[in-house]
């Protein structure tokens, strides 16, 4: 019997799922083109970021696939495989389905460690073998059911050129294989969110006789079109056997029974969802659910799923909520004395701390955030043939600190700067961009205000490139066949990554060269660093008046300046 054997790219992000992951979803009709978008910043230290991989193929009855993930132990444990499966770029496939995710981690006792599949490997497999969305819900459902789920609990969005779905898995604990789990279709009007923290509240209960028994085979009706909500069959029974849920059917919430809130998780994943929602829909509206925020749960306890925005979103404003740190919020992260002298939205770990007083202290989370390991826009295009349509706006470290850069879904060729074994974990590489993004980054993250200006002009000179480039790509495709498009796409999406090598290197080098020392240099009309001239900008003010109420008269210039007048 044949085996193939299923490479799963292992991210060690069981050891920060508190910190880890932000998804953002637009409607085709929420979107300024009509296109379906979903983002996914992918947060956890440990990992160093690259770009999955996975070719089309057709296969031989009986082959199987060897499961890696990073659980328990599987060795000699493995999945049927199906006749054919898709190419796969990163989280999107041929097809333009898109899978991404956060952990909510969840009720921990429901964790079946004898599960075959974790999240990664589940969407992966999915991604092989689903053609859209909706197929993709019944893939999944019907794998966790056969094989077992190992992961906690987890928010999947899922994507195709059509429609977006948000749906809500946990296991069921030890000794038990599958999972519950609900899917809800986002309207094509509006825009969800979802950050480290269960979404999914009450749902729709008129499907429920059509959902008896995964079995049956009744979970097929979810390709019916007017379908727009599933869900496990036992998914409300099973809260009840397990203590998590008394009441009636209708007043069951899948986030209070397997993801019970607090302070902590409210305040370090729905903020998130807040402040990307207060972007695109009147800020005092949504500043009524800062009582949530700041967990007054008496006066507020949840955030509304999905909301309709002021105004369609372009690809390129989600781009920029994926920078987001609460600027202009009452969390802002660069406004106070926490930003440190030059106003850092980066704060250091652990999250929560105690002053000498013994007071407990905690940071803000916001969706960017530096131990990224990588980040992604996903563009879907009803109207476009799939290996256009689809595309992966890519790069590794943090969303802030990174130009986006186009890939789409058809190209067979992973760009050598994000090539998994060019991006080693432990080693500093030249040719790897996980490392030279993180060497420019974490030169500006200590100076911030200084520093950031910089990055700011080469990042929005290579995001006007490559978007401006877009019509010529269309226009390049439409003369081509199937086969030459994907050479060209495949040429296209080396050449973008290679322009983005080249320009970060010379912004790395110009940042050391023009801050050298704690001054700055001024530039000329080109960008040229000016020889023989600096300034001394010092701190920021935010920081300046927090040091005498710190310090006292420590510092005072009085007597100084007194001897100087006389």
């Amino acid at each position: 019997m044949k085996k193939h054997i299923l490479s799963i790219f292992i991210l060690l992000l069981a050891a920060s799922h508190t910190l880890a992951c932000t998804n953002l979803i637009v409607g085709k009709l929420a979107s300024a083109d009509g296109s379906v978008m979903c983002s996914y910043n992918c947060d956890g230290f440990g990992f160093s970021g690259s770009l999955f991989y996975s070719p089309a193929g057709r296969h031989t009855p009986g082959e199987k696939i060897a499961i890696h993930g990073w659980g328990p132990s599987h060795e000699g444990q493995y999945v049927d495989q199906v006749e054919y499966t898709y190419n796969v770029v990163g989280l999107m496939n041929e097809k333009q389905l898109t899978i991404v995710e956060t952990t909510f981690d969840g009720r921990l006792e429901l964790v079946n460690a004898e599960g075959l599949l974790d999240y990664f490997s589940l969407m992966r497999l999915t991604l092989q073998r689903s053609a859209n969305a909706r197929e993709a819900i019944r893939c999944i459902a019907q794998l966790v059911e056969r094989y077992g789920y190992n992961s906690s609990g987890e928010t999947l969005t899922i994507c195709d050129p059509a429609e977006a779905w948000i749906m809500e898995i946990i296991g069921k604990g030890p000794g038990q294989k599958g999972a519950v789990w609900v899917a809800l279709r986002v309207p094509d009007d509006c825009i969800c969110a979802h950050a480290n923290l269960s979404r999914i509240r009450q749902f729709p209960l008129e499907q429920k006789k059509s959902y008896k028994s995964l079995s049956s085979g009744r979970i097929q009706q979810i390709m019916r079109p007017e379908v727009a909500c599933v869900y496990a069959a036992d998914v409300i029974d099973f809260a009840r056997q397990r203590g998590y849920f008394q009441g009636a059917a209708e007043d069951f919430s899948f986030r209070d029974a397997y993801c019970p809130i607090d302070f902590e998780n409210v305040r370090y994943a729905d903020a998130r969802v807040w402040s990307f929602f207060r972007h695109h829909y009147n800020t005092a509206e949504m500043d009524k659910y800062l009582p949530y925020i700041n967990g007054e749960f008496d006066k507020c306890d949840h955030l509304p799923l999905w909301i309709k925005p002021d105004k369609p979103l372009t690809l390129r404003e989600v781009q920029q909520d994926m920078r987001d740190h609460f600027e202009g919020t009452p969390l802002d992260m660069t406004a106070d004395m926490t930003a440190g002298p030059w106003s850092s939205p980066v704060r250091p770990l652990p999250m929560h701390f105690q002053a000498s007083n013994g007071s407990h202290l905690f940071r803000e989370r916001a969706i960017a955030t530096q131990q990224s390991g990588f980040t992604m826009t996903c563009q879907m295009r009803s109207w476009l043939p799939n290996d256009v349509g689809g595309v992966t706006w890519f790069n590794c470290d943090d969303a802030n600190m990174v130009a986006y850069v186009p890939l789409y879904c058809c190209i067979t060729q992973v760009p050598d700067p994000f090539r998994p074994e060019n991006n080693p974990r432990n080693e500093f590489s030249f040719e790897s961009a996980f490392w030279l993004n993180n060497w420019v980054a974490n030169m500006i993250y200590p100076r911030y205000s200084m520093m950031i200006d910089d990055l700011r002009k080469a990042q929005k000179e290579l995001e006007d490139y490559y978007w401006a480039d877009q019509d010529s790509v269309l226009n390049a495709i439409a003369l081509l066949t199937p086969g030459d498009r994907q050479a060209y796409l495949n040429t296209k999406s080396i050449a973008y990554t290679q322009r983005m090598m080249e320009r970060w290197d010379k912004l790395a080098k110009h940042l050391i060269v023009r801050y050298n020392d704690q001054v700055v240099r001024p530039v000329d009309e080109n960008g040229q660093v000016i020889r023989g001239r600096y300034t001394t900008p010092g701190f920021d003010q935010q920081f300046i008046d927090a040091i005498e109420p710190a310090t006292g008269r420590r510092y005072h210039l009085n007597k100084v300046i007194d001897r100087r007048e006389r």
